[in-house]
């Protein structure tokens, strides 16, 4: 067994065809194929199920296709990690962030972030966050924005911003307009919640203290920007952070917001990275301009 004989089964199992697989590889089909069944006999175990001209990894196999991404991971590591030991700022640094996060965030602290790191081009990834944490165990990414406790020894955290959320409904007569509202107050039956994944989601939940069948319409909106339109077309109300917010209100008029005050009425965002990173100055610099370019952000917002 050798690293490209791992990388054969990656390519497979990425691409789902031998044939785009041995393409990415820049191999002739015949040859991945080959190395696939000797690698296959080598573990005594079958990796992917050919169904036609598709293929998907056997289940038995789920494990192995991991821990062949995390080598392949670890040995490229070896190379940042000589590159970084000459110097951490070189070269680009690949960023996870979550979708609550990215889309409010970016455009404040982007450009900051590139005059800050000049020789340190930022690769983002927007995803999940079980998905961003996945990808960081496998060394697919240097670092990730995500707005809860990752509860890993492996990961240590650096603490970016606290940012409150609001109750977001479509407007309220003038006679009737407060500033905020206390957890206690908001009813879990009004509420529009993201789909499964987002912790979002979790933290309205948790926040209102509703069981998922209390809260509203069982909508699972994959987008922030799904639940601002319900929310304005007067179908429920939703929790959204306060740049969401913000910038919700800088596209329309169309939304009244409340603070929401009390205990978990915000959110901790934080930049995690692995432990032992070998980029570890240039992952600091990169959260000290984050934090810089939300907390004005913030500001203006509030």
């Amino acid at each position: 067994m050798n690293l490209r004989d791992l990388e054969y089964a990656v390519a497979v199992a990425d691409h789902g065809h031998f044939g785009r697989a041995a393409a990415a590889c820049n191999v002739s089909q015949p040859t991945l194929s080959g190395q696939i069944l000797k690698l296959e006999a080598e573990l005594g175990l079958k990796l992917f199920e050919r169904e036609g001209r598709a293929v998907r990894i056997d289940a038995r196999a789920t494990g192995v296709i991991a821990e062949a991404r995390a080598a392949l991971a670890a040995a490229a590591n070896v190379t940042v990690a000589a590159q970084a030991a000459r110097d951490p700022f070189a070269g680009p640094l690949r960023i996870g962030m979550i979708a609550t996060v990215a889309p409010y965030l970016l455009p404040f602290a982007l450009p900051a972030a590139i005059k800050a790191l000049p020789q340190t081009p930022l690769h983002l990834i927007e995803d999940l966050t079980d998905r961003l944490l996945q990808r960081m165990s496998e060394g697919a990414l240097d670092a990730a924005v995500i707005a809860t406790d990752p509860q890993s020894a492996r990961l240590d955290s650096i603490e970016l911003y606290e940012e409150p959320f609001y109750l977001v409904t479509s407007p309220r007569p003038r006679a009737r307009r407060r500033h905020s509202i206390r957890v206690d107050e908001i009813d879990p039956g009004t509420l529009l919640l993201l789909a499964e994944g987002h912790c979002l989601r979790d933290q309205a939940l948790a926040l209102c203290g509703a069981a998922e069948r209390a809260a509203g319409a069982d909508v699972r909106a994959t987008s922030l920007e799904t639940v601002r339109h319900l929310a304005a077309a007067g179908q429920g109300a939703t929790l959204a952070p306060l740049l969401a917010f913000a910038d919700w209100r800088r596209q329309s008029h169309g939304l009244d917001g409340l603070r929401v005050v009390g205990v978990g009425a915000s959110r901790l965002v934080r930049l995690i990275h692995r432990r032992n990173a070998p980029r570890r100055a240039a992952i600091e610099a990169l959260a000290a301009s984050l934090r810089t370019s939300a907390e004005a952000a913030l500001a203006a917002s509030a």
